[in-house]
Parts: structure tokens; C-alpha cells; sequence
């Protein structure tokens, strides 16, 4: 494949698309002689709309077909959201760069402009995310929490047609596609913790593409690449999908990153959550540290019951 031009694989949702755009658009500025092509992918997530995300089983759910594109040199990069981009990377595949992160925080949107404050068990809201799930029970046990699939466009849809009174969703999806004026509030880390990575764009490519990494490395934001890189050890650490009631949240503040962890109960009535401070150099390694006492504290026994019920 001629490598002055760079073919971008993505799904073909809005969000996705609008992500794909995005390192277009970074990729023909900092190399303004190459072209760059998009090509649309459709995952085995986008086709199964009717079954919830952890009846499906998340690996590679959003990502097999476009890293299959990759293996068969049709595209030479795949464009994810991060926190779909499973821990463990298929052999001959690695992560290339990623765009600087957008807002990392959950936000609630209700149909009628209440606050999640002002929900009761007569209210029902919806989540695609068990770790959202999690959470609001965590909140508050007496939330009727129901499952919704679809992108942003069709969940927003389905709340308004009345399947639901609110839902949580990731303020950057939301963000990205210009919704703002739908959003409630903004969901702070300690109500709602983060998905892993959630917020940034992922770039993955071939490990041998020497060329292409070289020109990744232009757009790549080196700061969102070290703190989603830790909380990405969190989740390989504690052997957790996208699946899995684990939240991680990492805030860069004076050359530091201070990384909180947590695990919870399906019913949100058992919570291990630990913080750590660390500088760049070493937060991949204390990342793997904060994860083992998380697990040592009981969050190896939530895990257990999870995976086991």
C-alpha cells in the first residue's frame, strides 16, 4: 500500500466517524503531503442491537473487524474509542498514538431537566455500562436502573418516545457530536467514576509499520498517552473488560498524576476504591500497585462473584 497515502478504518456510526475525522484532520496538518482516506467497518457490536453488552461478551466487540482490516493491509490504521480497545491487543497489533483526551466524566440526561438527585424508583434510567449501573445503585439502591443500547442519536430517541426518564453516557460521545444543550448535568468522579480511557481517541495500527507509527507520533498527545496508559494497567491488572463494574480516573495536575481506582458490586453495595499519586515515569508501575490492593481489599471477592453469577 502506498504510504503516502494512510487509509483510516473506523465503524460507521456518527460518533466514530466524527472520531475518524479527527485524526484525518490532525494526520493532513502535520503532514500535509500525504493523503488521507477513511474507510467504514461495520463490528459484530453494531449488528447485535437488541441483547445487552454483558450478555454479548465484550471482547474485540467494537474492534475484530476493523483489526482483521488491519492483519489483511486494507486500512493502515483503526480508529477507537479507547475505552472499547481491549487491554490485551491481538499479536502484531499495538497502540500507535492517540489525540489529545476530551472531557473524561459521565453525564445524566433526563427528559424532563431533573437532576439524578431528584430521581426516585418510579423513574427509570438507562445504561448500556454495568459500571455505570453499579454506580447508581451505589448512589442510590432505590434508582431503577434498565439497559439501552444504540448510539447517542437513537438513545436520545428512545428517551424521548418514553423507554426512559433519563440515561448516562459519556460527556465526550455527547460533546463530540454537538449535543450540549441535552445535557443535565455533569457527573462528578466521585459520584460516577470514569471508564478506563474514557474520553480519548485511540489510533491503533500494525507493529511493524514503522512509517506510519512516525507519523502518529506528530499528533499524539504525550500526556493522554501516559495517564490512559496507567489506567489501562489498572484494568489489565484486575482482569477486567469494559463489562466489568471498574471505574479509573486519572487527573494530570503540576507534572503528577493522582489515579483513582475502584470496583463494585453489581448492586452497588460493595465498593473497593483507592487513589495514588505518581509522576510520569512511574505511573504504569504504581497503576499495577493501586490494582493489587485494590484486589487484596476485597475487590478480588466482588470480581469472583461476578464472574461467577
Amino acid at each position: 500500500m502506498n504510504k503516502q497515502t494512510v487509509t483510516i478504518g473506523t465503524r460507521g456510526s456518527k460518533l466514530a466517524l466524527w472520531q475518524a475525522e479527527a485524526v484525518k484532520s490532525e494526520l493532513e496538518k502535520a503532514h500535509p503531503n500525504i493523503g488521507v482516506n477513511i474507510k467504514i467497518i461495520k463490528t459484530k457490536g453494531d449488528k447485535i442491537l437488541d441483547v445487552s453488552l454483558s450478555k454479548i461478551g465484550d471482547k474485540g466487540l467494537f474492534t475484530k473487524e476493523i483489526e482483521q482490516a488491519l492483519y489483511d493491509n486494507e486500512v493502515d490504521i483503526a480508529v477507537h474509542s479507547l475505552k472499547d480497545l481491549p487491554t490485551e491487543l491481538p499479536e502484531g497489533l499495538i497502540l500507535g498514538g492517540m489525540l489529545k483526551r476530551a472531557d473524561v466524566r459521565d453525564v445524566f440526561i433526563s427528559k424532563d431537566g431533573r437532576k439524578l438527585s431528584e430521581f426516585t424508583a418510579k423513574d427509570k434510567i438507562a445504561t448500556s455500562s454495568l459500571r455505570r449501573r453499579a454506580q447508581l445503585l451505589k448512589y442510590n439502591p432505590e434508582l431503577t436502573v434498565i439497559d439501552i443500547r444504540g448510539n447517542v442519536d437513537t438513545r436520545i430517541k428512545k428517551m424521548n418516545d418514553g423507554f426512559c426518564d433519563a440515561m448516562v453516557i459519556a460527556a465526550a460521545g455527547v460533546l463530540r457530536l454537538g449535543y450540549n444543550e441535552v445535557i443535565t448535568e455533569y457527573l462528578n468522579p466521585e459520584v460516577m467514576l470514569p471508564a478506563v480511557g474514557q474520553g480519548a481517541i485511540a489510533v491503533e495500527i500494525r507493529e511493524d509499520d514503522f512509517s506510519t507509527q512516525q507519523k502518529l507520533d506528530k499528533i499524539t498527545d504525550e500526556q493522554t498517552r501516559i495517564a490512559t496508559l496507567a489506567e489501562r494497567a489498572v484494568l489489565r491488572h484486575l482482569e477486567g473488560g469494559c463489562q466489568v463494574p471498574v471505574g479509573c480516573y486519572s487527573a494530570i495536575e503540576n507534572e503528577q498524576i493522582n489515579l483513582t481506582a475502584m470496583v463494585c458490586s453489581l448492586d452497588g453495595k460493595e465498593m473497593i476504591k483507592k487513589s495514588t499519586v505518581c509522576s510520569f515515569d512511574e505511573a504504569s508501575v504504581l497503576a499495577i500497585e493501586l490494582a493489587q490492593s485494590i484486589l487484596d481489599e476485597g475487590g478480588q471477592e466482588i470480581l469472583n462473584k461476578i464472574r461467577t453469577s
